[in-house]
C-alpha cells in the first residue's frame, strides 16, 4: 500500500497521461484516507482546529498537498476505463456525479491498449509489439 502511495504522490505527482489500475487508485485513496484521519486526530488533540467546520491546520495543509495527485490519479483511472479525464468534473453534479465516478473507479479497465495508453496490467505488452510497424 505504501509503495502505491509513494508512486502516486512522488513519482506521478502531476502526471495526467496514461492509465491507473484500480489497485493504484484505491490504495492511494485508502492511504490518503488513513493519513487524513490520523492528522484530524492530531489536530483535535493539539487544539489546532479553526473555523465553523472545525478544520485542523495540519489536515488542511495535507489536503492541499494531495489535491493535485488526487486529481491526477483520478484522471488516469478514468483513462483506464476509456473515459476522458474531463469526466472527473462530473463530481459537481449532486449525488449522481459521485455515484457515477464511484462506479467508474470500481470498473475494470479496458483490456489491451486504448486511446490513453497501454494496459497497465499487461506485463508483457512489449512482446505483443514485436514485429509491428510504428508510424
Amino acid at each position: 500500500m505504501i509503495e502505491w502511495y509513494k508512486k502516486v504522490v512522488f513519482e506521478n505527482y502531476a502526471n495526467f497521461n496514461g492509465r491507473a489500475r484500480r489497485s493504484e487508485y484505491w490504495y492511494f485513496a485508502l492511504a490518503s484516507g488513513i493519513i487524513s484521519i490520523v492528522l484530524n486526530i492530531i489536530d483535535r488533540v493539539a487544539g489546532s482546529n479553526f473555523g465553523i467546520a472545525e478544520t485542523g491546520i495540519i489536515s488542511s495543509l495535507y489536503s492541499l498537498l494531495v489535491l493535485l495527485p488526487s486529481i491526477a490519479v483520478g484522471v488516469r483511472r478514468l483513462h483506464d476505463v476509456g473515459k476522458s479525464g474531463w469526466f472527473i468534473l462530473i463530481i459537481f453534479i449532486p449525488i449522481i456525479g459521485a455515484i457515477w465516478l464511484l462506479i467508474l473507479a470500481c470498473t475494470e479497465g479496458d483490456r489491451g491498449t486504448n486511446a490513453y495508453g497501454p494496459d497497465p496490467k499487461n506485463e508483457f505488452d512489449e512482446i505483443n509489439e514485436i514485429g509491428t510497424v510504428e508510424s
